[in-house]
């Protein structure tokens, strides 16, 4: 049976998050956002906070929250900014629950735990100057040596590229092998041979740290390698099933951002004698928003859920980002219309709203991937194998336990 209701608990966490945006972040958004920097203060705050650590078991040094709470937390983040959900997307859902779901003990207490308390900060690498959707046609190579391997490639669209001491890195030991010859390494950034870099003038999310990654000839131990050799492609997929899930609740968020500044603006401007909010047709903008964030709250709720029971959830999660993504964008196109020109001047948060919510259409699969992952379960043509590791079920005892 779902269960949707909600702990005390969970309300705390996601109160305490949303306590933390609107005083220390929000003030200064729209500041960071025209510079295109990042908030220096951010990520010091969310781990100091416990954020970065927020569903990671005590004993790996996080907070010992649950999926569900994952995703309150994202949601409120990304109501404040989606360069903050973005940190969590890449740091917790694509590393640190993939280290989580696939390391052994000792990766998890080397990288896992200094991520969950905030001392390290995680990145993934999969995205490539060429290769985007077509993971198996990735350049990236790593070549045995001994106890090492020697990685050469770079990693384009990067969250967290120059800020990131461990990067979840997928290269092929098998270039012959198609996406059965990919390998997962977690690279760390003060390798010899390890160079990052900015990149500047994105339309959105431009308070956040975007950038790509270049390895020369890095030399890896063994010992960090994440799986099996030839497990990279399985261990990538079910990293974005926890990545997707983050953007889909931060997503949600946005669209609850964009109806409650449309609430208050309808209800502040007046036209003709009486405030717009009057008007039905501004009143029916207000009416799709809440149903689109009532929608998308309930499908990733769904998808939580089911990643606290265990179970496998890559098509209800992606149902959840594709959903909530390209609604998003329509929230921000609606409030921007409510808000008339002023809507158009960054004066108002939905102008940011609106080039926020661009890019979560296209990244963790695109709203075209997530159609064709769709069709593919409804005419039975796709089906989720058993993988060799499933992402561990949420459980108190063990996940509150110092261990």
């Amino acid at each position: 049976m779902l269960d949707f209701s909600l702990t005390e608990e969970q309300l705390s966490a996601a109160q305490m998050v949303k306590e933390f945006g609107e005083k220390e972040i929000y003030p200064t958004i729209k500041e960071f956002d025209r510079k295109q920097e990042m908030n220096p203060k951010a990520l010091p705050r969310m781990a100091e906070l416990g954020i970065l650590g927020i569903n990671i078991p005590v004993r790996y040094g996080g907070q010992g929250f649950d999926y569900v709470t994952l995703g309150l937390v994202c949601e409120e983040l990304e109501r404040i900014d989606s360069t903050l959900r973005v940190v969590m997307s890449v740091h917790m859902g694509l590393n640190s629950m993939g280290v989580l779901q696939w390391g052994t003990e000792e990766q998890k207490q080397r990288f896992l735990a200094p991520q969950a308390r905030g001392e390290k900060y995680a990145g993934f690498g999969l995205t490539e100057p060429g290769v985007g959707s077509d993971v198996a046609n990735m350049a990236s190579t790593a070549r045995k040596d001994g106890n090492d391997y020697i990685i050469n490639g770079e990693k384009m669209w990067i969250s967290l590229a120059t800020k990131a001491h461990h990067i979840l890195w997928f290269a092929k030991t098998d270039p012959a092998a198609g996406h059965k010859g990919i390998t997962a390494f977690m690279v760390e950034t003060d390798m010899p041979g390890v160079t990052t870099g900015d990149i500047h003038g994105k339309l959105g999310v431009r308070a956040g740290s975007t950038g790509w990654i270049n390895c020369q000839d890095v030399r890896v131990p063994a010992a960090n390698r994440i799986g099996e050799e030839g497990e990279g492609f399985k261990i990538a997929m079910s990293c974005l099933d926890n990545g997707r899930y983050t953007v889909a609740s931060g997503a949600t968020g946005l669209i609850r951002a964009s109806m409650e500044a449309a609430v208050k603006y309808s209800q502040e401007r007046e036209t003709f004698g009486q405030p717009i909010a009057q008007y039905q047709l501004v009143q029916q903008k207000i009416a799709w928003m809440q149903q689109w964030y009532d929608v998308a709250r309930l499908l990733y709720l769904k998808a939580g859920w089911m990643k606290n029971q265990g179970q496998r959830n890559t098509r209800e999660t992606s149902m959840a980002k594709w959903y909530a993504t390209d609604y998003s964008f329509k929230a921000a196109h609606e409030a921007i219309q409510v808000h008339g020109a002023y809507g158009y001047s960054d004066e108002y948060d939905v102008e940011r709203y609106l080039r926020n919510s661009r890019g979560a259409i296209i990244y963790e699969g695109t709203s075209e991937i997530h159609q064709l992952m769709q069709a593919g379960y409804a005419f039975g043509w796709r089906k989720d194998r058993p993988l060799r590791c499933e992402l561990p079920a949420y459980d108190a005892d063990f996940w509150q336990d110092e261990g």
